[in-house]
Parts: C-alpha cells; sequence; structure tokens
C-alpha cells in the first residue's frame, strides 16, 4: 500500500509573506485580504528575492507566491534553474515564456512579437532560427524586454517566479540580471529565490543588481523547536512526546525539508513518536542525506538504481521512455522501479519523471560512478538524437563527455554551436566549439571548427582568437574559400583589439601570395579598409597613391570593386581632395543596389565610410538616409551591441552636423547607454559616443556638463590609435580651449597635426585640430595663429564644401584685425547660407554682428545679431544664442521674440 504523502506547507514565513502580499497589492492595485489597494497611479512593479540553504523552503514559499498572484488575478510565470541544465542556453527563460507563447495561435504570436519573432522566437524554442545575420546577446534580451512589457501591459500584472536562480543558466540569469534593474517602471513583480552561498561567478552580477537597487534579500531562517513540534504533531498525532519532537528540531537542524522527509519516514515505520525512541530519528534522518540516501537507494535494487541514474543525467529533459531506455530496461520493468522510487519518496507522483528535491536529485547524480556517469551522458546524447532533439539538447550531454577523438562528437558540437549563434547565445556557442577542439576533431573539420571559434560574434579575448585562427590557416587541405575567410577573420580581429597596423600587414602579405586574381582583389580591399581606420601610419600617402590608382581601373562590376571605390571616396575626403572627387566615389560604392550593413562577410565598416564621406562633403541628409536605414537593418536583425550603438551616435553626429543640437544630443545619448552595456570603458562604441556628446554639450554651450563627462569616462590620453569619429583627441583638445586651458590645447593639437599631417590627412572639416589649434595660439603668438588660419582656409578652399570653408573664415576673422575680420565674416555668412549647417550659420552670424558692433556699425549689427539668435534658437545652441543677446542688450538693440524650434526643417 502507498505511504500517504506530507503535503508541504509554509511554517514560520509570515514575515515573508507580508512583504509578499504587499508587493502584489502594489503591483496589480488589489488585495486578496480586503485592505484599500493603492491607486492606478501608484501601482509599480519591484523585486523580491528570498535566499537560504538547501531545502530552506524555498519552492513551498515561491509556490505560496504563486497562489497569492493568482489570487490577485496576476499573469504567473514560473521558471527553475537545474543543476544538470546550468550549460542549456536559455533554459530557464524557455520555461518562463514558453507554455505562455504556446498559448497563442501561430498568427497571434506573429502579431504580438512583430520584428521581435524572428528574434525572440528561436531562443524560447517557439521556431527554428533562420539563416542570415544572427541577434547578439543584447538584442535577445532587449526583445524579451519588449515581450514582457507588451504582456504586462496588455494582460495586466505579470509575477515572474524564477526558482534555484543559483542554477540559472548563463544567458537567462544575464537577461534576468538587466531586466531586474527596471521592474520598477513596469507592471512586474520579478520573486527569485537562491542558495546565496552557491551562486556562481556569473550569478554574482544578480546579486550586485540587487544591492545597487537597493534589495534586501530576505533569508529564510531555520524552523524553531516549536514549527517542528508542531509539524509533527499534524502528521503524527497530538500525542507526539516534546522529547521526541526536539530531537526531530536537533537532528534536521530545522531545516523544512528534511524535517518533512523524516515526519514521512517516522509514519511510514510506523515509530510511536514517545520519548524512548527519540533515539532512532538520528538513522532515520541521515536517510535523507547523501551517504544515507545512496546506501538506501542501493537498497531498493540495480533496477531502481539505473532508474534514478537515468533520470539524474537527463535532468528536466526526462520522459520515462527516454529514461528507461537509457537505463536500459522494458516498460514493465521501470515502471515497476518507477513506483518503488515514489514509495520511498525518491521520485514524485507527476506524468514526468522527476526528484522530490532537488537535494535527492544531486545526491543521486555525485554517487554515480565517474566512468558510468560520462557513459550515460554518451549514451543519452544517442538517444536525444534518435528522439529528434535539437543539437544543443545533445550538446548538454556531449559536454559531459571524455574526449576521445570521434569524429560525430566534434561534428554535434559544430551543429550546437551554430544553433546558439543564431538564437544570440555566443556564450554557449564558445562553450560547445572549445569542446569539440578538446575532441580533438578531425583535419577536415578542425580548421572549421578553429574558424567558427573565431567568429566576430564569439570575440571574447582577441589575442587568444588570433591565435585560434592561425591555428586554422595551418590546418592541411584549405580550401581557397576557406582560407579567405580565416584571413579575413584575422584582419578583423586584429582591428577590433586596436592592432590596425599589424591587420594591414596580414591582408597585403596575403594578397601578394594570392594566385587568383578576385582572392588578390579582395585582400587588397582589406588592406586598405585596415590602414583607412588607423591614424598612425606613416605610408600612408603612398597607400593613398596605390588605391586611387587602382580604382581608377575598376569598373564596380563586383560586391569588391564597389567597396573599393568607397575607400577610395574615403580616402579622398581625409585627404582634402576635391569634395567632388570623394562624392563621386561614394555614389559610385553604392550602386543601384545599394549596400548591406549586417553581412559578416563584408561587415558594416566600408559602408558607414561611405554614409560619412557624404556627411563630410556637405551632404548630411544623404548621410542620415543611410545611416537610418542602417540602424533599421540593425534593429530587425537584432544587432542592439556595438553596431547599433555606433549607429545611434553617428546618427546623433549627423544631426549635430545639421545644427539640431537637441536631436543630436538625444541619439549620441542614445548611442552612449547602449555602448556602456557593452561592458568596461574603452570600448570604440564609447570612444564614439563620448566624443560626440562632449562636442555637443559645447556646442549647447554646457562646457561645466561637457568636461564632467569627460572626467567621468576617463576621456583622454591613451586615445585609439584606430579613427573615431569625432576625433577623439582633437574633441579633446576643443574642451580644453573651451575651458580657457590654451597652452594645453596648443599641445594636444599639435600632436594631432603632428599625426595626421603624417598621413596626408588634410582636410579640416573632417578633423577641425588646425583652425582650433590657431584659436589656442592666438593669445601667445598671433602671427602663427594667423599663418595656421589662414592654412586653415587654404585646405577649406581645396575641399570646396560651405561648411569647411564657412568654419575656416569665421576663424579666420577672429584672428584678423580691422576691417579684414568682417569681410571674412560677411563671407562666411554667405558661404554658410548654402551650406546645410545651420549651427555654423548661427555662429557666424552672431559672430558678424558682434564685430560691426565692436566697429560702431551698430545699425547694420542689428540684422545678423537677430537672425543669429533666432537660428541658434531654433539649432539648440543656447551659448551662441545668450552671446547673440548679450551683444543685442549692450548695443541698445532690442532682442527679438525667439520662434519655436524647427529642427526638421533646418
Amino acid at each position: 500500500m502507498r505511504a500517504a504523502r506530507i503535503v508541504p506547507r509554509t511554517l514560520e514565513r509570515d514575515a515573508e509573506l507580508v512583504v509578499t502580499a504587499a508587493a502584489l497589492d502594489t503591483v496589480s492595485g488589489r488585495s486578496a485580504t480586503g485592505a484599500v489597494p493603492p491607486s492606478p497611479s501608484a501601482r509599480r512593479g519591484g523585486l523580491l528575492a528570498f535566499t537560504g540553504p538547501a531545502g530552506a523552503g524555498k519552492t513551498t514559499l515561491l509556490e505560496e507566491v504563486r497562489g497569492l498572484a493568482a489570487a490577485r488575478d496576476c499573469t504567473g510565470l514560473f521558471a527553475k534553474g537545474g543543476e544538470q541544465e546550468k550549460s542549456l542556453a536559455f533554459h530557464v527563460v524557455r520555461q518562463l515564456f514558453q507554455p505562455l507563447l504556446a498559448s497563442y495561435s501561430e498568427s497571434e504570436r506573429r502579431e504580438m512579437l512583430g520584428d521581435w519573432y524572428g528574434i525572440v522566437g528561436p531562443c524560447v524554442g517557439l521556431c527554428p532560427a533562420a539563416d542570415g545575420a544572427v541577434p547578439d546577446p543584447e538584442g535577445v534580451r532587449d526583445g524579451l524586454d519588449w515581450v514582457v512589457t507588451h504582456v504586462a501591459v496588455r494582460r495586466g500584472p505579470l509575477v515572474l517566479v524564477v526558482d534555484d536562480l543559483h542554477w540559472a543558466d548563463a544567458e537567462s540569469l544575464a537577461w534576468l540580471t538587466s531586466f531586474a534593474g527596471r521592474v520598477e517602471e513596469l507592471p512586474v513583480l520579478l520573486v527569485v529565490a537562491y542558495r546565496r552561498d552557491e551562486l556562481r561567478e556569473n550569478a554574482h552580477a544578480f546579486g550586485d543588481m540587487v544591492v545597487r537597487n537597493r534589495v534586501r534579500p530576505l533569508d529564510l531562517a531555520p524552523l524553531t523547536p516549536a514549527a517542528v513540534a508542531d509539524l509533527m504533531r499534524e502528521a503524527l498525532g497530538t500525542e507526539a512526546d516534546d522529547d521526541f519532537c526536539h530531537e526531530a528540531w536537533l537532528v534536521t537542524g530545522g531545516n523544512p525539508f528534511e524535517t518533512v522527509e523524516l515526519v514521512a519516514k517516522v509514519r511510514d515505520r510506523r515509530l510511536a513518536p514517545a520519548r524512548e525512541n527519540a533515539c532512532a530519528l538520528r538513522d532515520l534522518a541521515a536517510e535523507t542525506k547523501d551517504g544515507g540516501l545512496v546506501e538506501r537507494l542501493e537498497q531498493l535494487g540495480s533496477v531502481a538504481v539505473r532508474l534514478a541514474w537515468a533520470v539524474a543525467v537527463l535532468g528536466s529533459e526526462a520522459t520515462f521512455g527516454l529514461a528507461s531506455s537509457l537505463a536500459a530496461l522494458g516498460q514493465a520493468e521501470a515502471a515497476e522501479a518507477a513506483d518503488v522510487l515514489r514509495t520511498e519518496r525518491i521520485l514524485t507522483y507527476s506524468m514526468k519523471p522527476e526528484f522530490v528535491h532537488p537535494l535527492i536529485a544531486t545526491a543521486v547524480y555525485r554517487a554515480i560512478p565517474p566512468a558510468m556517469r560520462v557513459a550515460l551522458h554518451g549514451k543519452a546524447a544517442w538517444e536525444l538524437v534518435e528522439a529528434g532533439e535539437s543539437p544543443a539538447a545533445v550538446a548538454r550531454h556531449l559536454l559531459e563527455t571524455q574526449p576521445e577523438g570521434d569524429a560525430w562528437v566534434a561534428e554535434q558540437l559544430l551543429e550546437a554551436a551554430r544553433e546558439y549563434v543564431r538564437r544570440g547565445a555566443p556564450g554557449a556557442a564558445r562553450r560547445c566549439l572549445s569542446r569539440a577542439l578538446r575532441e580533438p576533431p578531425p583535419p577536415g573539420l578542425a580548421a572549421t571548427v578553429l574558424y567558427e571559434l573565431g567568429s566576430p560574434g564569439l570575440l571574447q579575448d582577441p589575442a587568444a582568437t588570433v591565435n585560434l585562427l592561425r591555428a586554422a590557416l595551418e590546418e592541411p587541405d584549405l580550401s581557397p574559400a576557406l582560407r579567405q575567410s580565416i584571413v579575413i577573420r584575422i584582419i578583423r580581429t586584429l582591428a577590433y583589439c586596436d592592432r590596425l597596423t599589424e591587420a594591414a600587414d596580414v591582408a597585403i602579405r596575403e594578397a601578394r601570395s594570392a594566385t587568383d586574381s578576385r582572392v588578390r582583389l579582395r585582400m587588397l580591399m582589406e588592406h586598405f579598409m585596415a590602414a583607412s581606420f588607423t591614424s598612425e601610419d606613416r605610408e600612408a600617402p603612398a597607400l593613398s597613391r596605390r588605391l586611387a590608382h587602382l580604382t581608377r581601373r575598376l569598373t564596380g562590376r563586383s560586391q569588391t570593386e564597389r567597396y573599393l571605390f568607397g575607400l577610395r571616396g574615403w580616402d579622398a575626403m581625409v585627404r582634402g581632395e576635391p569634395a567632388s572627387t570623394a562624392l563621386e566615389y561614394a555614389e559610385r560604392a553604392l550602386g543601384p543596389e545599394g549596400m548591406t550593413w549586417t553581412d559578416e562577410e563584408w561587415s558594416f565598416e566600408v559602408p558607414s565610410l561611405v554614409a560619412l564621406t557624404f556627411l563630410y562633403c556637405d551632404r548630411p541628409d544623404r548621410a542620415e538616409e543611410l545611416y537610418a536605414g542602417a540602424i533599421a537593418e540593425y534593429e530587425r536583425q537584432g544587432w542592439r551591441g556595438m553596431h547599433l550603438a555606433l549607429g545611434y551616435s553617428l546618427l546623433g553626429f549627423i544631426r549635430f552636423w545639421k545644427g539640431q543640437l537637441t536631436d543630436a544630443e538625444d541619439f549620441v545619448r542614445a548611442g552612449l547607454r547602449l555602448a556602456d552595456r557593452l561592458g568596461p570603458a574603452g570600448t570604440p562604441a564609447q570612444w564614439y559616443a563620448v566624443a560626440g556628446l562632449i562636442e555637443i554639450l559645447m556646442a549647447r554651450g554646457d562646457t561645466a556638463a561637457a568636461h564632467e563627462l569627460a572626467a567621468e569616462h576617463r576621456f583622454g590620453k591613451p586615445f585609439p590609435s584606430a579613427v573615431t569619429l569625432p576625433d577623439a583627441q582633437t574633441v579633446h583638445g576643443e574642451l580644453l580651449l573651451a575651458r580657457g586651458m590654451h597652452k594645453e590645447a596648443a599641445e594636444e593639437l599639435s600632436e594631432v597635426g603632428r599625426r595626421l599631417d603624417l598621413r596626408g590627412m588634410r582636410n579640416p572639416a573632417w578633423v577641425p585640430w588646425l583652425p582650433n589649434l590657431a584659436l589656442a595660439s592666438g593669445t601667445t603668438d598671433a602671427a602663427r595663429a594667423l599663418e595656421l588660419a589662414q592654412e586653415a582656409l587654404r585646405r577649406a578652399e581645396r575641399f570646396g564644401t560651405g561648411t569647411a570653408v564657412g568654419q575656416a573664415l569665421r576663424v579666420l576673422a577672429r584672428l584678423s584685425e580691422g576691417p579684414e575680420d568682417i569681410a571674412h565674416l560677411q563671407r562666411a555668412v554667405r558661404v554658410l547660407e548654402l551650406a546645410p549647417s545651420g549651427y555654423e550659420l548661427a555662429r557666424a552670424l552672431v559672430e558678424l554682428g558682434t564685430a560691426l558692433c565692436r566697429a560702431g556699425r551698430l545699425a547694420e549689427a542689428a540684422e545678423p545679431l537677430h537672425r543669429g539668435v533666432c537660428l541658434a534658437g531654433q539649432c539648440g545652441a543656447g551659448g551662441v544664442a545668450a552671446q547673440a543677446r548679450d551683444e543685442l542688450v549692450a548695443a541698445g538693440l532690442r532682442p527679438r521674440r525667439l520662434e519655436t524650434p524647427r529642427h526638421a526643417s533646418l
């Protein structure tokens, strides 16, 4: 006869339940007790964290939480970390969202998820990942945020409950950590439980986030002797002896799970709860712990042991069919063994084979002899392949096996890695590929494994990645296509870690050794691209001549040739050749079909250079069109990391160029937020965003905020050798100049000039170090400052854009004396009126009005000052507007009422 089960219940958890009820009342706006609920405006989400050792009653408490949430009509989602599933990417996320999303029809899901369908769907198991560009981890996390937000808004308050968080997979944990920081913004309550002392390294980030958000985890204390006695008497009868109950408390330490198990064993053994039987409790309690449990399991017979081992190895994937097959048991044998294990309170009575408690699962798994455990994992992998499970599910078991040079294992791990990459889980892909490399794979497969381990999406340690890719090059019998792909990845990886000169050298060596003309041309393109992003190459002038000579002979019939046109246009722009030349090549690079931004083979750098070539050539609308398309493409593909951060930052810089400073600041701040979540300071995306934002803040007249931002992000030396847009060192020099530190600014800007002139990069529209150096030198050496300003004008006139010439004229006017300054400013205004920069025109107008006032020509000064203050207000250039109003007041002229800003029309 089957023993009656003891149903766990919450004991001595009143304080925790009060806190939970209050949080649920707040998030739902309802109360299950009849108390007055908060007003809708006061509803907000939150985070509850319960901690305690194994068996402390966390699971039972979370079940109570779920019941309280249901009583308030909250939508509840539940997941549980698994010790055996820690390597299975998005295991917890899938448990949370798959049941909910599966309740929708396919058409409803597609309508609900919209563009997120192909990004979120694969990671929660709704659909296979599509071929082509794959999402990055930030994109997947943003998609999951969107799903939670949508469900919470459409279906009412949402309660996410995660048990055993310490065993959550890294990918799910990363999302929970990022999302938990913003739960208060939504009608979402996140409730987690974990063993604090078993948090793994990647789980500590969650604990740190809890501390940062001023959430105090609630530690579950052991049960008191009184609670243990209540539990004993409730199950065994009120006549249970006090000494018997006290001994039960002593042997269990008040651990709720062990107490419940002990009560069950006392009842199953028909042990009278009397004082004389108290000595038997210690032996009974030992049966639920590691050694005692294993010994008790062995006494049940080999059939029961084999089934328990199989369930422990399979974990959450276990079904009775799979477990029976893995244990090599017939259906009848397995059913009989399952009944025995249930009677002994080792397995639950659910339809799926699962252990009564994680403590039991851990003890059983660790009791399996190591060699047998490895063999069972290997057999489980085969069973899952036969059952049609995904490569990722198979790989979870292969990761636990020993390397034996098995080609099948390496192939399975390679397929699992590709699946993980398509799901946006590069960390899991790295684990699979690293294990495949240790197998080791056969020679024909080794190069592919090494190559894929060097994928940009898997980039973690650039130096180690370069070594892996170089090892791939040494593999025998490489196909020409694979060799080319490996070399390109080496070049890109070197460039990523700021070793651009080395990257260019690798490309040129490969080009010289290539026997195929198409390969040679592609390697030359990669060589020129790497060289384009460094500002320290002394051979740059000769390189530019070779690029110009090469592109004159090309027709643009292939993508390689069009990318070379793009590089030629950029090179012409930075060298200060006529803008018409740069624009011609930029248009030829785009061709009739344009360029893609998310093709991993071609990357995004050249399309970016083409768009920026249009910007610096006074075609900001064309540049904005291209970057808006890039951002849309990134978001469609789930690229919400470095690429999107750069996209927003550069789109903001384009708006700055057009004179839309308010919009510019918003876009660049969005780019900086995206960049900051990628990791510590120093990434290219952060350099771009911080440099752009500092320049915008100075243009808005807020030098103090610009200085504060620079200090916060340690913006200064050493600067990256790679090109940044805008140039970081020049922006730093401009900031020093704006703060009145003329000597320091002159030293910084002179260093920029030596670096760029050495390379032949002489376009002041691109890097305005020369006009700013002239201003910095004006207080100490007026003659030299004038010469510098005149040289800046000559270079600007050679390039020939209105913005470049107008900027140079305005600076030259500030360093000129007598009527020349007014003449220069009048010409600057005429030129800038035909250029696309409202901000530069506003500056020139105000400075012209100021110069006219100082010359005593007040009647003439009114018109440019009035225009300047109005245009500066429209641009959001508060500093320029304030300067204009001050000049108007000083001249006795009444400022006009500012017009409403019209950013979109500028």
